[in-house]
């Protein structure tokens, strides 16, 4: 398996693997895929990578701005996503070790995630890659009419942001 940058072309199997997550219900608050364009204007340019092996996609991962405000410029929100056919091989490491890796290289200093509690493999990812847990935030947000609460992880960098 190779983690290699993500381009334009990958969306096509990008955007099955994020229809994938979406519809185990515990991935994401998105119900649809968006478009390429609105996908590409969401995320950080740099940061974006793929998993693949035998020329097929298995996962890929990206980082999103939390903010606009420049003081929050070296933070990043974390999106992974693993085919369904790829799960528990540890692809999901895999991407979330470069992704930690490119995130440094680019100045990031802290990357966060909100999961959905019942959502164990993610939150195990996450503990595994060095996140702690921060709290969880009770009915965020509604997802198909019911409210939903979300767990928060960080990751605070030991190389970038601590003069």
């Amino acid at each position: 398996m190779e983690i290699v940058s993500m381009k334009a072309e990958h969306w096509p199997a990008v955007s099955n693997i994020y229809q994938e997550g979406i519809a185990t219900g515990i991935a994401t608050f998105e119900t649809q895929i968006p478009t390429y364009e609105a996908w590409d204007s969401s995320h950080m340019k740099s940061c974006r990578l793929v998993a693949i092996a035998n020329n097929e996609i298995l996962g890929w991962a990206a980082l999103s701005p939390v903010s606009s405000r420049c003081v929050y410029g070296g933070v990043g929100e974390v999106s992974v996503y693993v085919s369904l056919k790829a799960r528990g091989k540890g692809v999901g490491a895999k991407l979330m070790q470069k992704l930690i890796a490119e995130s440094e290289a680019n100045g990031l200093w802290t990357l966060q995630s909100g999961i959905f509690p019942e959502n164990v493999g993610s939150r195990r990812l996450h503990e595994k890659m060095g996140f702690r847990f921060l709290g969880t935030r009770e009915k965020i947000g509604k997802k198909n009419g019911e409210w939903k609460d979300n767990v928060l992880y960080e990751r605070r960098s030991k190389t970038v942001g601590s003069d």
